[in-house]
């Protein structure tokens, strides 16, 4: 199968039902189980160590209709959360067998507590992280709330999760992410051989299906862009910033490149590609994992960590991938990256590196507005 193919392929699926890829395992497989993971961290190799399949559970995109969340939640509540609760409620997750939560804002906090009350039939966990990672007892604190998760999906599982299982996982997880990385160093040095919206792709649909799956198309992919050898064309080189939960629909990111973009460097998806060295698998795996989140783990707005200011993490970005602009893709109502729009804009202008701030909706359709918002913005840096 070509890239070209196998873009394709995958874009038909995240169009129109991707839910349906882990349905479909999981019918494949009898007995098995198949646990649904909200943005941003969660430990999926504890859920792939019991034999269960981890699914991303990121929302409904632009092709769903909320007409019964809306009613359950106020008007300034971020898309992600209502539409996630509409594919609950339309019994569009029957598939699942649980679903983990934990804090990142006070929307996610309270839609854990709506799905528990909602959905008895769901094994509903909730990771309380962290919120000073500076603590020395931070490692054991996320260890202990690991631990607690893996006690119970060893009884949703009906089987032990051994520590062996558990580094095999992290192993599979480890080489999953290894190419994710590989993926994004081709886009970051040859953005003309490897598109944003392609990486997305490639990156979204491992969302859905087991990583032994995604490995293998991966590496596919990965051969495949190293034989392409395009011209670059007139455009300014960009980070993206703002999109660690609710993510955007492809159209707006198809039409940010097309409006003049080179995207070095972004922050979709974090929760499936957000450790940035392998996780050691010698030792207690479980305490491995909680130590690699607490020190591995990439930045994003939901991250409680004051041991590195999230400007100076934004403006190393832009200096390490050779970006000349940022353009913040913040999420509507996404308090977290609101705030931090505060704090990014102040550095940014100290350091005198253009921005452009836009805002949107998983659920949004019409992409005028945003596309002449950049092509102006990329005409200002072309022609200046």
């Amino acid at each position: 199968m070509s890239m070209d193919e196998m873009i394709t392929r995958y874009r038909e699926i995240l169009d129109e039902s991707p839910l349906e890829q882990a349905a479909k395992w999981k019918a494949n497989h009898p007995g098995s189980k198949v646990i649904g993971c909200y943005p941003v961290y969660t430990p999926v190799e504890i859920i792939h160590a019991a034999g269960m399949l981890p699914v991303g559970i990121i929302g409904g995109g632009n092709r769903l209709e909320i007409a019964h969340a809306d009613s359950r939640f106020q008007s300034f509540v971020c898309s992600i959360v209502k539409s996630t609760l509409e594919l609950g409620l339309t019994g569009k997750l029957q598939f699942l067998d649980g679903i983990v939560f934990h804090s990142i804002c006070d929307p996610a906090r309270n839609l854990g507590s709506v799905f528990k009350r909602n959905f008895p039939q769901l094994l509903v966990e909730y990771i309380h992280f962290p919120q000073n990672m500076a603590s020395p007892h931070t490692v054991n604190y996320l260890a202990a709330e690991y631990q607690k998760l893996k006690t119970s999906y060893e009884q949703l599982a009906g089987r032990p999760i051994t520590d062996e299982n558990l580094r095999k996982s992290i192993h599979l997880y480890n080489e999953q992410r290894k190419l994710m990385r590989e993926l994004y160093r081709i886009r970051r040095e040859t953005p003309q051989n490897l598109s944003t919206l392609e990486t997305y792709i490639l990156t979204r649909i491992g969302t859905f299906i087991p990583p032994e799956e995604h490995i293998a198309g991966l590496k596919q992919a990965l051969a495949a862009a190293g034989q392409r050898d395009e011209r670059p064309k007139d455009r300014i080189k960009v980070v993206l910033e703002g999109s660690f939960c609710e993510q955007p629909p492809l159209e707006l990111i198809e039409g940010l490149e097309a409006a003049g973009c080179y995207i070095l460097d972004d922050d979709f998806l974090l929760g499936w590609r957000f450790f940035e060295q392998d996780i050691p698998s010698e030792g207690d795996p479980i305490r491995n994992l909680a130590s690699a989140y607490i020190n591995q783990s990439v930045f994003s707005g939901v991250k409680h960590d004051t041991r590195e200011r999230k400007s100076k993490h934004l403006i190393d970005k832009v200096k390490e991938t050779g970006a000349s602009a940022v353009v913040i893709l913040a999420a509507k109502f996404c308090e977290p990256a609101l705030f931090d729009y505060a704090l990014y804009r102040r550095a940014l202008e100290k350091e005198g590196i253009p921005h452009l701030y836009l805002e949107f909706e998983e659920k949004m359709w019409i992409f005028d507005k945003a596309k002449t918002e950049v092509e102006t913005f990329v005409e200002s840096m072309l022609f200046d």
